[in-house]
């Protein structure tokens, strides 16, 4: 298991590199997506020298990690799931990067959340870049409304965050992404997944989020 996915990770780090040097571009930081998932299949992507991770709840990530992070203080925790304005609180405690803001009353509550325990994680407001009715993100004509309202609030807003559209040629909402952020005068853009990565390598992608490709599809 160890050498597996040892290997599947040198993999998809040769595979962001190539298609970032194709692009002329530094590659994005790999965000190893460790949603269900359990601590035995972490502790070895840890091991090796990962750091990254992404979850997608708060409460899963508060029952796993703790006991992962006592012996890897160096671990960055995403979260890149949806985020529940009750839950502010908790998620400010235990992650380090936020990539789901998207309306205004979760900008209010991680400010105050933030105000409350004086640690300050970054965050990726998530725009709805297909304009699916089912996802969560913000609506691309709100988008300037909710960057300025989060900068009022000092929320620390680093970049855009976006999942497009199932079973679709990813490179145009990537691109209009990377626009979105240009225009709004944001340098980080967290995109790309397990099929589509080194598409958003290629256009300007500062993390990507890799799930199934380093841990196997799931049974």
């Amino acid at each position: 298991m160890d050498a597996d996915i040892t290997q599947r990770r040198g993999d998809v780090l040769a595979r962001i590199a190539r298609a970032a040097a194709l692009a002329d571009r530094p590659p994005p930081t790999l965000i190893a997506v460790s949603k269900t998932h359990p601590a035995t299949a972490i502790a070895p992507l840890l091991a090796i020298g990962q750091r990254d991770f992404g979850e997608n709840r708060v409460q899963e990530a508060a029952d796993k990690w703790p006991a992962l992070r006592e012996d890897h203080l160096e671990a960055v925790l995403h979260l890149i799931g949806q985020l529940q304005s009750n839950k502010a609180d908790e998620a400010v405690a235990l992650f380090d990067v936020i990539h789901s803001v998207d309306r205004l009353s979760l900008v209010a509550a991680l400010a105050r959340a933030m105000d409350k325990a004086g640690r300050r994680p970054d965050c990726f407001v998530q725009v709805n870049i297909g304009e699916e009715a089912q996802k969560g993100g913000c609506a691309i004509a709100d988008l300037p409304h909710l960057l300025a309202q989060a900068r009022v609030a000092d929320l620390p807003v680093v970049g855009l965050m976006c999942i497009p559209p199932a079973d679709t040629e990813a490179a145009p909402y990537f691109a209009l992404l990377a626009t979105l952020a240009r225009d709004e005068g944001l340098t980080g853009l967290s995109m790309g997944m397990s099929d589509d990565f080194e598409t958003a390598a290629m256009l300007g992608a500062t993390y990507v989020r890799v799930g199934s490709a380093l841990f196997g599809a799931r049974g």
